[in-house]
């Protein structure tokens, strides 16, 4: 049964997942501030872990984070003109202050760019500097007119990669180590979100790149959710903004530079992939607290007992498990129960008088709600017991949205087979059309090419719209 508070998935998937973000408290709307939320502390807590397994990866290949102004001079974004055509119905601008008129308006980071541009002109000077290698975590505006927590904000947080290389093989090799080791690995590993890697088409790729990178997730509604994205930039910014070096023959050549960068919308990933109806769900790797502990008395005197054997339990943990005891003393064991559930902590150690006369505790795992996920265990060996449930519900977890996503992907072969696939998940499919005939079709289903996996087939096939035979399979979906 679903929790009180919380919309079941099947009859409104939106108003459950607004529900969840409100009864696990991950945020809440900045209600004078348009299109932004609050993270309130589990939400941010979550932001911390998805920080901590990425910078940790960005750092072991060879990159430093550094940080740029939030303002960035409103002429820097003209510089390049499909830049500038992208991003221009989202930017804000500041055009007074101090009291006065500014003599050039600054506009609020959308993307930066165009501002790290300008100090990598200054930076490089010779081939010597390359690469160069440097990640930013920041906060971004873009205006946005339909927004909700996490997928999408007016402000919100992410981390930007912005690097220059003397040569393209470089920047690709570059673009595409960030989406494999770095975001792939993590989304799959961490967060235990299966996800496609591919290539964005040209309608879909960032404004100003050379080639986009993608890796896109399936959420269980269906729609795709592009988890993390990887630009081979080419030459355009380094032209626009003069980023040049000298060769190992004096000669003065144009860099090659990426960027890649990945939100605060993983949070709203994770929620859709794994929780359920019963509240959030979150993986044990990136859970801010792995196990919880209710102690269970009803006087002092058992309090005393009860408590005494959660500290010997617990002494062990530190260091080894993330974990929390309970013990508010104004709160039911009940309250408490559902307030971790909706929480999402994948494990629930519940211990009282009778359990320590018996020498065992009663565990529950988050993923598998109810009596199936409960089970009496003894105190001996708990620690590694714990650990190792903890890893097997990570795999699970994997394993169950990997099975749902196999489950909601079809090969179509014709444009009504097509349209009938994207009602349930995602279609795959040979292409071999323009760019206008992807506009069409976004027109008429509402459904993109989310991306052209790295893995295509070696047979050929013919295009699902226009007949032609090609060898190039895609992904279409509808997104968020």
């Amino acid at each position: 049964m679903p929790k009180e508070g919380i919309t079941p998935r099947a009859q409104d998937y939106s108003q459950w997942y607004l529900d969840i973000v409100q009864q696990a408290d991950l945020a809440d709307y900045a209600e004078v501030v348009k299109g932004c939320i609050v993270f309130k502390p589990t939400g941010y807590a979550i932001w911390e872990a998805i920080q901590r397994g990425l910078d940790d990866r960005i750092k072991a290949t060879g990159h430093v984070n550094a940080y740029f102004p939030l303002l960035i001079p409103k002429s820097f974004l003209m510089k390049e003109a499909e830049h500038v055509e992208g991003f221009a119905p989202e930017v804000a601008e500041v055009t007074r202050a101090g009291g006065e008129d500014l003599a050039e308006p600054y506009v609020i980071r959308p993307t930066s760019e165009t501002i790290i541009g300008y100090f990598y002109s200054k930076w490089v000077r010779s081939y010597r500097d390359l690469p160069l290698l440097i990640n930013q975590w920041a906060n971004v505006m873009r205006w946005e007119m339909r927004t909700r927590p996490f997928l999408r904000t007016t402000e919100f947080l992410w981390q930007e990669g912005h690097t220059v290389h003397a040569t393209e093989e470089d920047a690709e090799r570059e673009t595409l180590l960030i989406l494999h080791e770095v975001y792939a690995d993590f989304v799959e590993k961490d967060m235990a979100i299966p996800v496609i890697k591919g290539l964005k088409s040209e309608k879909e790729k960032f404004p100003g790149a050379l080639r986009s990178y993608c890796i896109e997730a399936m959420m269980q509604d269906g729609r795709a959710l592009q988890a993390g994205t990887s630009h081979n930039l080419g030459q355009n910014f380094a032209r626009a903004f003069d980023i040049t070096y000298t060769d190992q023959q004096n000669t003065i050549q144009y860099a090659w530079t990426t960027s890649w960068g990945v939100s605060t919308r993983l949070i709203g990933a994770l929620i859709m992939t794994h929780s359920d109806d019963e509240g959030l769900v979150i993986p044990p790797r990136l859970a801010p607290t792995q196990v919880v502990v209710v102690p269970i008395y009803r006087n002092d005197a058992e309090r005393s007992v009860v408590m005494e054997a959660v500290q010997r339990m617990t002494a062990e943990w530190k260091g080894r498990l993330r974990f929390k005891i309970d013990n508010r003393d104004n709160l039911t064991p009940g309250f408490k129960f559902n307030e971790w559930e909706l929480k999402g902590v994948p494990i629930r150690v519940e211990i009282g008088p009778k359990d320590i006369e018996k020498g065992s505790v009663a565990i529950a795992r988050r993923d598998q709600p109810g009596r199936e996920g409960k089970s009496f265990v003894p105190q001996d060996g708990l620690t590694d017991r714990l650990t190792a449930l903890l890893e097997e519900i990570q795999q699970a977890l994997y394993r169950r949205a990997l099975t749902f996503r196999e489950e909601h992907t079809a090969d179509v072969a014709t444009y009504e087979e097509l349209k009938q696939q994207i009602e349930r998940g995602f279609a795959r499919c040979y292409w071999a059309g323009t760019t206008e005939d992807e506009k069409r079709i976004q027109e008429e289903t509402r459904a993109t090419i989310r991306c052209i996996p790295l893995d295509q087939p070696q047979q050929a096939g013919r295009c699902v719209y226009t007949g032609k035979e090609t060898t190039q399979q895609v992904i279409f979906a509808r997104a968020y």
